[in-house]
C-alpha cells in the first residue's frame, strides 16, 4: 500500500482502490468533512496528476465520467475547496506525490481500466438519512423522499404553501448551483408532470442558496439523490424508466413485458452489486419485480 498523508487530507492506495480521507486541518471544506472518508475503486478513474507550485501542489484524481453520482449532480460546478477528489501537497512531500503517482498509474495501466464513460454509478453517493439547512429552507432526503421546509427567510409566496414532501418516485432530476457573483445559487428538483420555469426564490421545490459557509452541504443531498435515480447514460439508451421502480406505463404485448421485466431484474441486480441500493432497497424492489413476472 502507498499512502501520503497531509493536513488537507490523507490518501492511501492499496492496488484496488484509493481510499481518501479530509483531513482535520480548519482550513478543510465542511462539506469534505461531511461527506467524509471516499473509497473510490480503480474501475472509476480515469486519470491521475500531481501539479507542483513552489510552496505546494496538488494532487488531482480525474473520474470517468457518469462514475460518481456528486459530480454528476454538481455539474463540474464545485470548487476547489470543496472537490474530494484535490489534494494540497507539500512541496517537501512532492517525492512521496510523485511515488503515489506513478503507483496509480502502472495499476491503471496494469488492469488496462478504460478512460470512457460509464453507464453506472461506481461509487454509492452520501450516506442517508441526511437534512441540511441553507439558504432560505432545509432539504431532508432519507432514501425514498425528499422533505423541504421553509424559514422565516422564504419568499411569502413559497412559504404560503407549507412544507413540501416529494416522492423520489415522482423525480426526474436534480441540480445544485453554487451562488457566483450577484447570482443566488440553488437546489432544485425537477417533479414529474409539474415542470416549472419559476425562479428558486418562488419555486416550491427548491432551495435558494446566498452563498454562505453551509451552502456546499446542500450538493450532498443533490448526490444522494442522484445516486438512486436512473443513471443518465442508461435512462438515455432505454426508453423505460430505468430507476428501480417498475415502470407505470403499459409495454406492447406480454412477451415484451416479460424482457422488460427480466431486463430490470439485472437493472437492479447492477445497482446493488455497485452500492446504490442498499440490501433492503434491492430485496423490496426485486419482490414487486417478480410479482409481475
Amino acid at each position: 500500500m502507498v499512502e501520503i498523508i497531509q493536513k488537507d487530507g490523507t490518501w492511501a492506495f492499496d492496488g484496488d482502490a484509493l481510499r481518501l480521507t479530509p483531513g482535520r486541518d480548519k482550513n478543510v471544506s465542511l462539506l469534505r468533512k461531511e461527506l467524509g472518508e471516499l473509497v473510490v475503486p480503480l474501475g472509476a478513474l480515469a486519470g491521475i496528476s500531481l501539479e507542483q507550485g513552489k510552496k505546494s501542489g496538488r494532487l488531482r484524481l480525474r473520474l470517468r465520467d457518469g462514475a460518481d453520482p456528486l459530480l454528476l449532480a454538481t455539474g463540474g460546478r464545485l470548487t476547489e475547496p470543496h472537490d474530494p477528489y484535490q489534494l494540497i501537497v507539500e512541496s517537501d512531500r512532492y517525492g512521496v506525490a510523485e511515488y503515489f503517482t506513478d503507483e496509480v498509474r502502472n495499476a491503471l495501466l496494469l488492469d488496462q481500466v478504460p478512460s470512457e464513460p460509464v453507464d453506472a454509478y461506481l461509487l454509492p453517493g452520501p450516506a442517508v438519512p441526511l437534512s441540511v439547512s441553507a439558504g432560505d429552507g432545509t432539504a431532508g432526503f432519507d432514501g425514498e423522499r425528499i422533505r423541504l421546509e421553509w424559514n422565516w427567510k422564504t419568499e411569502d409566496a413559497k412559504a404560503a404553501a407549507g412544507s413540501r414532501t416529494l416522492a423520489l418516485a415522482d423525480i426526474t432530476g436534480v441540480e445544485w448551483h453554487p451562488a457566483a457573483g450577484l447570482e443566488n445559487g440553488h437546489l432544485r428538483f425537477t417533479v414529474r408532470h409539474a415542470p416549472t420555469k419559476a425562479p428558486p426564490k418562488y419555486d416550491p421545490n427548491a432551495v435558494e442558496l446566498w452563498g454562505f459557509r453551509k451552502d456546499p452541504l446542500m450538493a450532498l443531498v443533490a448526490a444522494a439523490v442522484q445516486a438512486r435515480l436512473p443513471h443518465p447514460a442508461r435512462a438515455a439508451d432505454d426508453p423505460v424508466d430505468a430507476r428501480p421502480e417498475l415502470p407505470s406505463a403499459p409495454v406492447a404485448s406480454a412477451e415484451d413485458d416479460h424482457d422488460a421485466l427480466l431486463r430490470r431484474l439485472r437493472e437492479l441486480g447492477d445497482l446493488h452489486r455497485t452500492g446504490v441500493l442498499t440490501d433492503e432497497e434491492f430485496a423490496l424492489a426485486k419482490q414487486a419485480v417478480l410479482k409481475r413476472i
